[in-house]
């Protein structure tokens, strides 16, 4: 009961602090520059919410990263820790390509939009392809997006079937997929779970897939090699 009360209690606090201060950062002109308050917020965001539910995070394979710039990261997805574990390990401006439906969330969804995550509503396909063609923009610009590619969290910690869309953007941005393996969360806090446990978390980053000279026909080959990295990091399917 305290752990839910907790939770609950901190949800609403630093995410209301918190995208309040990117909104009127926002507001005031501020701009997007590397490593700016519109990377710095949201990583503190996530290291608040870890730290208070008493949840810790371990990044191992970090120096698959030395190389790589701008990429597509792309994650399984077993909870809603998921999003502050990877805040809090991985390096560099990184924007999410979320759900159309967070950006109707007061405050929050202003502050997304602000911060320059990327909305899909995937229910419309051409708005869908259209807001892959402004990430892939995005990443030209210097940013890397983080996709979980099941689109949705799995209800039992298994990896799920993936979406096309993020090896279409990889492949039309001409950048590295970089498998991403989040262990532990499910154990923590499972989804339609409100009570976290103190069950460590591990972020483990795979080799770059590289992208370049491919092409839309090679998006389901891509997709499969990047299953299989993240099953051969420790993904359960």
């Amino acid at each position: 009961m305290i752990a839910a009360l907790r939770y609950v209690l901190s949800m609403f606090g630093c995410t209301l602090w918190h995208s309040a201060r990117i909104v009127l950062a926002a507001g005031r002109g501020e701009r997007y520059v590397p490593g700016g308050l519109f990377d710095q917020i949201p990583r503190q965001y996530a290291r608040d919410l870890l730290r208070i539910n008493r949840i810790t995070v371990r990044g191992e394979g970090l120096e698959h990263l030395a190389g790589p710039g701008a990429c597509v990261y792309v994650a399984n997805h077993q909870s809603w820790l998921d999003i502050l574990a990877v805040l809090d390990v991985l390096p560099g401006s990184l924007r999410f390509v979320a759900k159309k439906e967070l950006g109707r969330v007061p405050l929050f969804g202003r502050a997304l939009r602000a911060s320059g995550h990327i909305e899909i509503d995937r229910r419309n396909l051409d708005s869908a392809v259209g807001a892959y063609q402004a990430a892939a923009e995005a990443i030209h610009g210097g940013l890397s997006a983080m996709v979980f590619a099941e689109g949705t969290r799995s209800r039992d910690g298994r990896l799920m079937p993936f979406k096309k869309g993020p090896f279409v953007l990889a492949i039309v941005a001409q950048v590295p997929v970089i498998p991403v393996a989040i262990l532990g969360s499910y154990e923590a806090l499972p989804k339609g779970s409100i009570r976290p446990r103190p069950v460590p978390i591990t972020v483990r980053v795979g080799p770059p897939i590289p992208t370049t000279g491919l092409g839309y026909d090679d998006r389901d080959p891509l997709a499969a090699r990047t299953r299989g990295a993240l099953l051969g990091l420790g993904v359960r399917e």
